[in-house]
């Protein structure tokens, strides 16, 4: 099955996930054993607050930009092809702290 870059359903963001999701594939498409899979692009100064997943874990694949990531306690930055990795009961958060979009694939999985 191909599917078309247009075809792909985009979701703007308003404050503080300021910019897009794109949305690569549904769900059910995954045989529901995945929650999301998608390219999200944050504009500049926009972040996904720290979170905790429970019942799943969340893997982040940085395409461009620069990032700030909050991993359980620490902080650090991540730039293109830096991958983070949330395993399940673990926190995470992320910021654009560039002055372009920060563009990342996020998978989120099923435990």
């Amino acid at each position: 099955m191909i599917i078309r870059s247009e075809d792909l359903p985009v979701e703007q963001r308003t404050a503080p996930r300021t910019g897009t999701l794109t949305k690569l594939l549904d769900p059910a498409q995954m045989h529901n054993k995945n929650r999301l899979f998608a390219r999200i692009a944050l504009k500049p100064g926009g972040y996904n607050p720290p979170h905790k997943h429970e019942g799943d874990f969340e893997v982040f694949y940085i395409l461009s930009g620069q990032a700030r990531v909050h991993d359980n306690d620490s902080l650090e930055e991540l730039k293109p092809g830096d991958v983070l990795f949330t395993d399940n009961g673990n926190s995470h958060g992320i910021e654009n702290i560039g002055d372009t979009d920060l563009e990342y694939i996020a998978l989120i999985t099923y435990v």
